[in-house]
């Protein structure tokens, strides 16, 4: 109806008040009939009444000036059971507005698990204060030289922690303790004590001898009492080399010779009786050490040590580090506090927690991590330490469960003023102390071994608890996997890079045997990465050829394929940061991306250079945010080595290129002239000479290529069946045309089975055809002459398998397969 005065039609109201819909409808379709609705068209209020009457369109095509109503009304207020705005903003304007719009329904987002040791199971990570997060790290006890466990601690923590900062974009903050009271320290720290005083004092042979004996005797006791078949193995050796060490000396010692050979000899042996001698003298001189600075020496030797380790391993140091020693005076504020909550007693000058009592409280709760372990006396004492588990200090306590807040400094042990009397903290109270100072009355995160689960972390808990008086100190307590070293004796030395690549291969929170094995899986992990890397440094170096690209069907879907892979590596890290499967996503991604350029090198065309850049880019990444990659590089690993500001790569890439040109230069002579003397000297230097100081030379059609590769390791690993140029081309594998084909060996003439009658081959990748000679036909397996071995039969199957879990690349041309991997497989 034209107009723009609102009002309900009187032609209207007979059609309003018919209840039936079809009747409804077929007498609106005879009153549409007389009225003009399509040009100057708009909407009344009997429209809108009438429109919102309908379920849909009429579907009886006689009705169609109904239809054709029913298309203009929705084309303006949107669907009948959509709310429009008052008809009368659009009448009184007199032309159709923009239909209502509605955000697309989406998937649900993934959230960020992690695996909670409260729960024991995977729970979603949720800050308290939005996205800034509080974590407590357990640090090392600073008595010895750093170890593989510690690496696997906090190499493991700091992967989550560049996690959760540089992928997640939480605000950490990360806080770490050094434990440098703890009754180790105060052990070995008197025990070099006394040990240096008595080195001091040269004594002769024979008092050495005399001493050594008298040592022995409470040693071979020790021995004999020891049940566990490690440690006993490892007293045994101390006890061989004593003895061994001795008897060059006990019979000049007997005739009283002298002389530089026979110092020598007792130096030799003051050695190898050190820890022997050490823990005797302890035994008789310890309670006579009194001075405090004695006892701190050692752990800040040790400090600085763990540091540099840390250093080397590219883990990042702390945001904040609390040292024991620096928070006494918190940790008596702490116990104090403990004390008059009523879950502390003062017995003999030590305190200690009630156990019984904090689990009878309501709303707390001993024994949140480790339940089963609660009253195990064996873990109980290995966590009040050794000079703290004497029958006399056992007897203070008022349950065998309780544990020290506080102990009473003894003679020959440091000691601070107190309330109770001179003592010194015990271990488990520090992390509370130091932890609810800084992080307040509830911390996000809590990490540390495993092994610390009880009794320190446990009793950690119900300290903090019982100081701020909640049920919620941890949100989230995490703890990585054990490490075991069995079976590497013959593991060689690895690179941080290599030994972070072995950690996320495997899950931070899971057992990790430290082996060949382990290592040799990392260190193929590395080799693919940067052959992936110095391949599309080399295409990137090339120049831009403006031609036209006809690719394969299958390349239309590999960019999706990358935003596949991306979304796979998201999944898995929002998967309770679960790098081993990211590891997996990253080499088929590579795969993907050898198996791209294989084919298009197979073609003789150019790989799109923009989205094999984008995918190393990305992979850069990713290895920077693990701490794969220690320095700053925009593609790949640096060439150079962690440490060094001055980056190879584009220092030396010209020097090698001129070289390239010019060695070039002289083969294209040699075979133009027939001096095979010069192409001989040419492939020393590329195979021979220039892999020695971490530069190889491959040499494709129309030229060579010289790469740095960053190690002393030039050859690329490859299976070959065929050498193309005399020896002088790239080397790979190839199912050649022919029935049957003949191939020459290392020992002679080999000929490959006939696959004629063979059934069809499984598709390898989407829409890449067999070639034609092999459509219809599949060989079963196939002769494959290893470079620098025998002939071998493989499975075709397998090999396929093989290439893309590895990261190899499998191509096809018209005339053959082309199968190239990085490793030593097959």
């Amino acid at each position: 109806r034209a107009g723009s005065t609102l009002h309900c039609a009187p032609d209207y109201r007979s059609v309003l008040s018919i209840s039936d819909e079809a009747a409804r409808v077929r007498a609106l379709n005879e009153h549409l009939s007389t009225r003009s609705y399509v040009q100057g068209f708009s909407l009344s209020q009997a429209d809108v009444d009438a429109f919102r009457q309908l379920s849909g369109p009429p579907a009886d095509a006689q009705l169609f000036h109904v239809a054709r109503w029913f298309r203009h009304v929705a084309a303006i207020l949107g669907s009948p059971r959509t709310p429009a705005p008052p008809c009368g903003l659009q009448a009184s304007r007199g032309r159709r507005t923009q239909p209502p719009w509605s955000p697309p329904a989406g998937s649900e987002p993934c959230q960020l698990r992690l695996y909670n040791s409260l729960t024991r199971r995977k729970d979603v990570f949720v800050p308290q204060d939005w996205r800034r997060v509080t974590w407590y790290c357990c640090g090392p006890t600073v008595y010895d030289a750093s170890h593989m466990g510690h690496a696997r601690s906090y190499i493991s923590f700091d992967i989550l922690r560049r996690v959760l900062r540089d992928y997640f974009k939480f605000d950490v903050f990360y806080c770490m303790n050094i434990t440098d009271i703890d009754d180790k320290i105060i052990k070995r720290a008197r025990q070099n004590y006394l040990f240096e005083q008595y080195r001091e004092k040269q004594p002769q042979a024979a008092q050495l001898l005399e001493d050594v004996s008298t040592a022995l005797q409470p040693f071979s006791a020790k021995l004999r009492e020891t049940s566990d078949p490690d440690k006993r193995q490892m007293l045994e050796r101390l006890e061989r080399a004593v003895r061994l060490a001795a008897e060059p000396l006990e019979e000049p010692a007997r005739r009283g010779l002298a002389g530089e050979e026979l110092d020598g000899r007792v130096q030799v042996l003051l050695e190898e009786a050190k820890d022997l001698l050490s823990d005797w003298l302890d035994s008789m001189h310890g309670s006579e050490v009194s001075d405090n600075s004695i006892f701190s020496k050692l752990p800040k030797f040790w400090e600085a040590e763990f540091h540099k380790d840390m250093e080397a391993l590219n883990v990042l140091p702390p945001d904040v580090l609390t040292r024991v020693s620096e928070y006494v005076p918190e940790i008596v504020d702490f116990v104090q506090k403990i004390v008059d909550n009523g879950y502390g007693y003062v017995s003999n000058g030590s305190v200690y927690f009630d156990t019984v009592k904090f689990a009878n409280s309501e709303g707390h709760c001993y024994g949140k991590l480790v339940p089963a372990a609660v009253g195990d006396q064996k873990a109980l004492q290995e966590g009040e330490g050794d000079l703290s588990v004497s029958a006399e200090r056992l007897s203070e306590k008022r349950s065998p469960s309780d544990f020290a807040l506080w102990k009473a400094s003894k003679p020959g042990e440091p000691s601070w003023p107190c309330p109770w009397g001179k003592g010194r903290p015990g271990w488990h109270i520090e992390c509370s102390a130091m932890a609810g100072t800084l992080l307040g009355a509830s911390v996000d995160l809590h990490g540390g071994g495993f092994d610390l689960r009880f009794p320190h972390h446990d009793n950690e808990l119900a300290q903090s608890e019982a100081y701020f008086e909640n049920d919620c100190w941890v949100r989230y307590f995490l703890h990585t996997g054990h490490l075991t070293i069995a079976g590497c004796k013959n593991v060689q030395k690895h690179s941080a890079r290599q030994l972070r690549l072995a950690f996320l291969m495997h899950s931070w929170k899971d057992a990790l045997d430290y082996s060949a094995n382990t290592m040799e899986s990392a260190l193929q992990c590395e080799k693919l990465l940067n052959e992936f890397f110095l391949n599309v440094k080399d295409l990137l170096r090339a120049p831009v050829e403006v031609v036209r690209l006809t690719p394969p069907a299958f390349l239309f879907r590999f960019p999706f394929s990358f935003y596949d892979k991306k979304a796979a590596v998201h999944e898995a890290l929002c998967d309770n940061v679960d790098t081993r499967t990211v590891l997996e996503e990253m080499r088929a991604l590579v795969g993907q991306c050898n198996l791209y350029m294989a084919a298009r090198k197979a073609a003789r065309r150019r790989p799109n250079r923009a989205l094999l850049e984008s995918i190393a880019r990305y992979l850069t990444h990713m290895l920077q945010i693990f701490g794969v990659i220690e320095e700053e590089s925009s593609l790949g690993f640096p060439i150079g080595g962690p440490g060094t500001s001055l980056n190879l790569e584009p220092t030396v890439m010209p020097y090698l290129q001129v070289l390239s040109e010019f060695r070039e230069g002289v083969r294209r002579v040699a075979r133009e002239h027939g001096v095979p003397e010069v192409l001989q000297l040419s492939d020393a230097l590329r195979d021979d000479v220039l892999p020695e100081l971490g530069v190889r030379f491959e040499d494709h059609e129309g030229g060579s290529s010289g790469r740095d590769t960053g190690s002393g390791e030039g050859h690329r690993v490859e299976i070959a069946f065929e050498r193309k140029n005399s020896g002088t081309g790239p080397k790979t594998l190839r199912l050649l045309r022919g029935e049957p084909p003949v191939m020459r060996g290392p020992g002679g003439p080999v000929v490959v089975p006939s696959w004629a009658s063979l059934p069809a081959p499984p598709l390898l990748w989407p829409d890449c055809p067999a070639p034609p000679f092999l459509r219809g036909h599949w060989p079963p397996f196939l002769m494959a002459w290893h470079l620098g071995g025998s002939l071998c039969r493989v499975d075709c199957q397998q090999v396929s398998q093989l290439v893309f879990r590895l990261g190899g690349s499998l191509g096809c041309t018209e005339n053959y397969w082309i199968l190239n991997t990085q490793t030593n497989v097959l």
